[in-house]
């Protein structure tokens, strides 16, 4: 006989906390990821919330749709819908801009040591990897802004690791500007998305120019169909199922061309470009037998 997991209760009373303080919260399971959609809300079959880009009607009890999800009501956080998330979860998260807050997401010591160097002094929380520097303000989130940096404010996420030391400050204009750099210019490895495969890179590919063009929008059709999560898995297949088609092609067969367009898809729906390229490398070399 199997018994249901219990409810992680230390999670369950450090969020109901933080709701009693207003801040919006979520459950994480595993690798730090929310919980998926239910399949009344997959592929934002139910027009998604509210309060998202996509705005629509969706008032799901499970906390679907990842940020989106986060609240404060202690009912919702105590209901039904919720306890399978409590019973796996290995994590909470907070939305930064439900509170006004904006989270610079130091991934590694040379971006703490950038940081140190080009950023007022702030409220610090020490993470796995590195650091969170908090300012009071929101502003749009973005990933990649720089080498290990993210920046977590409206419409995203961050982990709760504790209230973490020192006086928080007003968001500067020197974190603003990193997301301005970032509209202009695309993150370091990302790719312009006006890239197009043609016989000038693929003499000795043995498929007509259409048949690969109808593989690959098929592919990034697939990627943009995960606008809240799934996004990288859906490149990886994607890349895996592309390279399939030319393993038996003389070659060369222009994949550099197919594969940038997929990171270039991948990015553009939230993706960050370092994992959006390891997906699809990955997947490549998967189909083409080639160690990664």
């Amino acid at each position: 006989m199997t018994h249901p997991t219990p409810i992680r209760r230390d999670h369950l009373r450090t969020a109901l906390r933080l709701a009693a303080n207003g801040v919006p919260i979520l459950p994480l399971r595993i690798h730090k990821a929310p919980f998926g959609n239910c399949s009344s809300c997959a592929k934002n079959a139910c027009g998604g919330r509210p309060n998202m880009k996509q705005t629509g009607p969706c008032a799901c009890p499970r906390p679907c749709h990842a940020w989106a999800a986060a609240t404060t009501d202690p009912g919702v956080i105590t209901s039904p819908a919720w306890a399978r998330a409590w019973c796996e979860a290995t994590a909470i998260a907070y939305h930064p801009g439900g509170v006004r807050l904006t989270v610079v997401d130091l991934d590694n010591a040379d971006a703490i040591t950038w940081a140190t160097r080009h950023l007022p002094p702030t409220r610090t929380v020490p993470t796995t990897r590195g650091q969170h520097w908090i300012y009071v303000g929101t502003m749009p989130s973005r990933t990649g802004v720089r080498s290990g940096v993210d920046i977590k404010s409206r419409m995203s996420y961050a982990r709760w690791l504790g209230p973490g030391t020192g006086t928080m400050i007003a968001l500067p204009d020197a974190v603003r500007a990193l997301a301005e750099r970032e509209e202009s210019t695309p993150a370091r490895g990302a790719v312009d998305s006006s890239t197009r495969w043609d016989r000038t890179v693929a003499t000795g590919c043995r498929h007509t120019p259409a048949f690969v063009r109808t593989g690959l929008e098929t592919g990034i059709g697939r990627i943009k169909g995960h606008p809240e999560q799934g996004a990288g898995t859906a490149a990886y297949g994607a890349a895996r199922f592309l390279a399939s088609r030319h393993t038996a092609c003389p070659g060369p067969c222009g994949l550099d061309g197919l594969a940038a367009e997929l990171v270039a898809a991948a990015v553009a729906v939230g993706v960050p470009a370092p994992y959006a390229e390891r997906c699809v490398t990955n997947g490549m070399n998967a189909a083409l037998g080639t160690a990664a």
